[in-house]
Formats: C-alpha cells, sequence, structure tokens
C-alpha cells in the first residue's frame, strides 16, 4: 500500500475538482461563438451548495455524459443528462436499446457551458502535483487518497481498492509526459473504508477505452471514450467521441442531485425485489449489472447483501 499524499498537494486536489463539479452542474444561458469552446462563465448566483467537503451537494444540470461531437450508446443504460458542445447537424446523440433517465442536451446552452468548464478543470487538473508514480497493472494495490501518475499509458487489470474516508479525494494521471492513453480490460474499482466513488477522477491525456470492467471514478480524456459491456460509476466526459457498448453508467451528479448518490448522502440504491439494510424501496431492477437484493432474495431478506 502506498504512502499518504502531501497536505499541499489534498488540498490542491480538493480545490480543483470543487471547482469541476461546480462548475459542470451550474446551467449558463450563453453560447460560445462558432470558433470553438472558450472558459466558462459561472452564474453568480449558483444553484449548487458546497457540503463542506470540497464538492457541490447537487445541482439543477448533471452531465453523466459530455462529449464534443456525437454520442452513440447501444444496449447499455445511461443514468444523468448526456450533452454535446456541437449542435445540430453536426452534433448529435444517438440511442440504440439504450434509455437516457436524463435529458439530452445536443449544443445547447447547458452543454455548452458544461463542456467549457469541463475544458477549464481539464486543464486545471493537468497542472497538479503528483504525489506517487505508478506503473504495471495495478492488480492487487490498495491505495489511499492522493494524485497517482502514470509518465505514460496506463494498461490496467484485476482488482484496485481505493481505501479511505469519505472525504478522501483520489486523482489518477494518465500521460503526464504528454501522451498516453487509459485502457483497461476486466478491471474492478473497490471502495473500502467509506471511501465515495464521486471523489475519484481520472484525468487522461489521450483516450479512454474500458472493456468488461467495473470502473469507478469521473473521467477526463483528452480523445474518444469508449465503454464495452461492465458498469460505469462516474462521469464519462471526453474532448472528442463517446461510445457506450453494452455498459451502465450512473453519473455522480444526478445521484447526488436525487439525495442517494455517492457522495455525502445515501450510497447509491441499486435495488431488487429486497427492501434490505440498504433501505431502497422494494421493485425488480433490470439493471445490467446485478442488484444488491437480486439473486434468491424476498422482501425483508435482501439475498446477495445479506450473504445468501
Amino acid at each position: 500500500m502506498f504512502g499518504p499524499p502531501r497536505l499541499m498537494a489534498r488540498v490542491a486536489v480538493v480545490a480543483a475538482l470543487a471547482a469541476l463539479l461546480t462548475a459542470c452542474n451550474t446551467a449558463s444561458t450563453g453560447r460560445s461563438g462558432p470558433s470553438g469552446p472558450t472558459g466558462p462563465t459561472l452564474s453568480a448566483d449558483r444553484r449548487d451548495s458546497d457540503d463542506g467537503e470540497g464538492k457541490p451537494s447537487g445541482g439543477s444540470s448533471s452531465f453523466a455524459v459530455l462529449a464534443n461531437q456525437a454520442v452513440t450508446c447501444t444496449d447499455g443504460t445511461i443514468t444523468g443528462d448526456v450533452g454535446t458542445f456541437q449542435a445540430l447537424p453536426t452534433g448529435s446523440i444517438t440511442q440504440t436499446t439504450c434509455p437516457i433517465i436524463g435529458t439530452g442536451h445536443v449544443g445547447d446552452a447547458a452543454s455548452i457551458q458544461a463542456f467549457n468548464a469541463f475544458l477549464s478543470s481539464y486543464a486545471t487538473l493537468a497542472t497538479t502535483p503528483c504525489d506517487v508514480v505508478l506503473t504495471g497493472t495495478l492488480a492487487g494495490v490498495t491505495l489511499a487518497p492522493g494524485v497517482y501518475c502514470f509518465d505514460a499509458a496506463a494498461t490496467l487489470t484485476g482488482v484496485l481498492t481505493l481505501n479511505g474516508p469519505s472525504s478522501g479525494v483520489w486523482l489518477f494521471k494518465i500521460g503526464t509526459s504528454g501522451t498516453g492513453a487509459l485502457t483497461g480490460t476486466n478491471f474492478s474499482v473497490v471502495m473500502s473504508g467509506g471511501a465515495q466513488p464521486c471523489n475519484v477522477t481520472w484525468w487522461v491525456a489521450e483516450a479512454a477505452t474500458m472493456t468488461d470492467s467495473h470502473f469507478i471514478g469521473t473521467i477526463l480524456a483528452g480523445a474518444a471514450i469508449t465503454l464495452t459491456r461492465g458498469s460505469f460509476d462516474g462521469n464519462v466526459w471526453a474532448k472528442a467521441d463517446v461510445t457506450i457498448t453494452g455498459t451502465a453508467v450512473v453519473g455522480c451528479s444526478s445521484a447526488q442531485g436525487e439525495g442517494h448518490g455517492h457522495g455525502k448522502g445515501k450510497h447509491k440504491c441499486n435495488q431488487g425485489v429486497g427492501n434490505g439494510p440498504e433501505g431502497c424501496d422494494p421493485g425488480n431492477s433490470n439493471h445490467r449489472h446485478g442488484s444488491n437484493d437480486e439473486h434468491g432474495g424476498t422482501p425483508g431478506n435482501p439475498g446477495r447483501k445479506g450473504g445468501h
């Protein structure tokens, strides 16, 4: 297990992530010019309140997926708003057997403001100093809160455990030398010690590709993001296109805004037939990754979560 990070680096990360989430959760009424993305202009009357831990507690506009031009989702699900910087006919959101539990924004004022905020935060996080430089696949590794960097590309597999308190913040930077993609195959991130998935951010110099992975954290990618099968708890923000195939994506901001997400409130409810200890309302989930109440559970007897 790697040691704790330097205090000043942690403060810098918390401040950067607070600005990122606040900016991307605040709708703007302005639109950038035709020359391309511009820096964000935040409203003086913020719609997000800080929860005291360096991030807003919710907002009226929550983007689980942001792309420059195109978002394509096939046989997946997206919980949260979806947006593109480019407007019609260049910009597009294409769904094939992919329900979006949220609102689609193709080049409108809200998605343009959010995309510009993403670009600003991407640039800020690029300058955040590293605590530890990593190598290898991260299989079997446990990490405390901190700033962890790969000089070049990262090819990940196995299980990574993030152990820390609910206020702990993790920033992973891939390609700090200037180039480098993030690739995960059969890669899982597990939280322990009260750690919260929406306190995890992955900054990537180039593209990000996740295949058959159970990923946790928000990706800010300098190129395209491709998700294939598996699950994704966090936001998917790319400077290029986003392609989702068979992946269940649950965005951070939308869950926090409803009071049952990964933030300071309840953990995400992924309910099935039971109404077990997590306090979910009973129902029959058809979420693409199995719920913690399914596989043999009955009302009041939460199945797998109860150890059955």
